[in-house]
């Protein structure tokens, strides 16, 4: 197995001389991104770090939900989440610090209320994906809450102006046949009117076995999945100016794995999450001779039951809903500037019967934001911002950033800026009359209404450099974080079921680092593209590294493309050493490396067949550390078939 290592040096020196994202990080000139400011900007003068992960890019994959399609995009960090689930991080910040977007609406974080939650990462089907949109540092100054690491945007596909049907079937054969997973998704869209009316409709189901720990097959090193999603599209283009969309999606998400008690001598029993979504949006867009306006309303929903085998309590059900209502308009008609201005209306509500006697409770917040895209000169741009929000508990918060860029030749790209970003407390935290048992039946955890917000100031600086056959970026970035919310022992300490615990802001830290990215071509239709971050991520209260933070992280793929119809990668993917918790100490776990190939081929114009081999020096972390918070997947075969028709 180690002699498909990659070892860290190694990775190194390749990065060091042939540096690039793995996706769309290294889009054409001519591809434009929104996250970063609302409005439509080119790639290479947006004024933030981003990356863009395209559809060509999210075919090439074998996804199943989003963290599949992110895993290797620079910055990012997919983890465990806990209970074999995921999560995504960026530049070292924590899961809770990553925004969701789905077409520029946020979508209330699950981890805000249920421990291990990784439901984030399926509102959208996979098949009416367009583009994901990954913007590194906070963007609390156009988001508000919940932005203080980054943001992640899912952009849908939209109805075109000719017909396209497409259906598609993958599956992965583990080895040993435990973990199997499948996966079939259908796309249709077109105009209903010429011009006028043109809708969208995907949808998929996928199924993986759970897969039983090799030390103890009573027990699932991963969990067993059943998903099924769809969601439908109607856009309206009353006239040249004005566009509808409407957009309804729905999901249901089955979980269940093998589990015991911590118990001596432990209890086995199956554990069992039944998860439902629902997403409603409307949007207006017009284009004036003055500027341009969106008016969006969202409403976004998601239920979770969960049940228990051997009488084992489960945990009450729980639904969470956030309404949204936003507007701003953008006006250019101003010498050099570009104005942006809007307001945002949001309303978050959680049911859950541990939260209070009255088992809801609800937040009302309300924002206003401004914007100015500055063109100092030809070479010279600044972007600087500012949200106010507006919430019941803590009352005003403001975000301001500040960020410029600078083309100091046509090849020479520089950027750099500072921004400021919060996270407000969630629900339960707040609430005083929230308790609820946690560690694993170990304590009992209260609220705290006192809770003040977390905040970060952020610090980047960037240099491009493009030539014809290659380019290089190289960022550097330090995140200073302030109030993050941890729990402590208030009494009974290590006593079992009679340990107290409340919530307090105590914890200063600080992420920093260096990102380097480029790409290459090379001769016989050959591309290399890498990623590597380094990373050092501290608590300045105590001294000590923060935990499940990847020291270093490295993506090398080379590509080949010798025909329209063929295409062949080779890919590697490292994470360096981390820190996880052991009881009261930290413990240092190994670095390891995931090697994957595959080839796509084209059978005819409208069959196209894949195979790609993961995983293949067979890297099973579980049998390295049962601290891992995530087991990777073994070896695993990948078939997929697509045809268009």
């Amino acid at each position: 197995m180690k002699s498909w290592h990659l070892a860290a040096p190694a990775t190194g020196a390749l990065i060091l001389m042939f540096a690039s994202p793995a996706s769309a990080d290294d889009a054409s000139v001519s591809e434009v991104v929104v996250t970063a400011t609302n409005t439509p900007v080119a790639i290479e003068g947006v004024p933030a770090s981003v990356t863009v992960i395209t559809q060509d890019d999210i075919r090439r994959r074998f996804a199943y939900d989003l963290a599949d399609i992110l895993e290797g995009a620079p910055g990012v960090t997919v983890g465990g989440a806990g209970m074999t689930r995921r999560n995504i991080s960026i530049r070292g910040m924590s899961a809770e610090h990553t925004l969701f977007l789905v077409d520029g609406q946020r979508v209330t974080s699950s981890l805000s209320a249920m421990a291990h939650s990784d439901f984030d990462l399926a509102w959208v089907p996979v098949e009416a994906i367009d583009r994901v949109e990954v913007v590194r540092g906070p963007m609390s100054s156009l988001y508000g809450s919940d932005a203080l690491g980054g943001v992640v945007n899912v952009i849908t596909r939209r109805p075109t102006e000719t017909w396209i049907r497409s259906a598609s079937v993958m599956g992965g054969h583990f080895d040993g046949g435990e973990g199997d997973a499948v996966q079939a998704a259908a796309y249709l869209a077109g105009p209903l009117v010429e011009d006028r009316l043109g809708v969208a409709f995907s949808l998929s189901a996928s199924g993986r076995k759970d897969t039983p720990l090799l030390e103890n097959a009573r027990l699932s090193e991963l969990e067993g999945r059943r998903n099924i999603g769809g969601e439908a599209t109607l856009t309206w283009t009353p006239d040249a100016a004005q566009r509808f969309d409407f957009a309804v999606a729905y999901g249901e998400d089955a979980r269940w794995r093998d589990t015991s008690t911590t118990a001596t001598p432990p209890k086995y029993y199956k554990y069992y999450d039944d998860i439902e979504r629902l997403r409603l949006a409307v949007r207006h867009t017009g284009d004036w001779s003055w500027g341009e306006t969106t008016l969006r309303a969202y409403r976004a929903r998601l239920d979770r039951g969960n049940r228990r085998t051997g009488g084992e309590t489960p945990t009450a059900p729980q639904t969470m809903t956030e309404d949204l209502l936003e507007g701003f308009a953008t006006v250019d008609r101003f010498a050099r500037h570009r104005i942006t201005a809007g307001v945002n209306l949001r309303g978050e509500q959680l049911k859950d019967a541990t939260v209070n006697r009255q088992a809801k409770a609800r937040s009302d917040q309300y924002a206003v934001f401004a914007q100015d895209e500055f063109a100092v000169s030809e070479r010279l741009s600044v972007v600087g911002g500012v949200r106010f929000d507006h919430h019941e508990a803590y009352d005003w918060q403001s975000s301001p950033r500040l960020y410029a860029v600078f083309q100091a030749t046509p090849q020479l790209t520089l950027k750099g800026g500072v921004g400021a970003g919060f996270k407000s407390p969630t629900l339960k935290q707040l609430s005083p009359e929230y308790v609820a048992i946690g560690g694993g039946n170990r304590f009992y955890i209260y609220g705290a209404p006192g809770l003040r917000p977390e905040t970060s100031t952020s610090y980047e600086a960037s240099v491009e450099y493009r030539s014809a056959r290659w380019r290089i970026q190289a960022t550097a970035f330090r995140n200073d974080l302030e109030n993050l919310i941890e729990t402590y022992c208030v009494s009974s300490c290590g006593v079992r079921l009679k340990e107290i615990r409340n919530y307090r802001n105590v914890s200063e830290a600080r992420t920093e680092g260096l990102e380097l990215f480029g790409e290459m071509t090379l001769p016989g239709s050959l591309a290399l593209n890498a990623s590597v971050s380094r990373l050092e991520a501290e608590n300045r209260q105590t001294g000590a590294a923060l935990n499940e933070r990847p020291e270093a992280a490295a993506t090398v793929t080379l590509d080949w493309r010798p025909s329209e119809t063929r295409a062949a990668f080779l890919r590697a993917r490292y994470t360096g050493r981390q820190y996880v918790a052991s009881g009261s100490s930290q413990v240092k776990l190994p670095d390891y490396a995931i090697w994957s190939a595959g080839l796509k081929q084209a059978l005819n114009e409208r069959v196209e067949f894949s195979v790609e081999l993961d995983n293949i020096g067979d890297e099973r972390l579980a049998e390295t550390s049962s601290l891992f918070t995530y087991a990777e997947p073994g070896r695993v075969l990948n078939l997929g078939l697509t045809v268009r028709f």
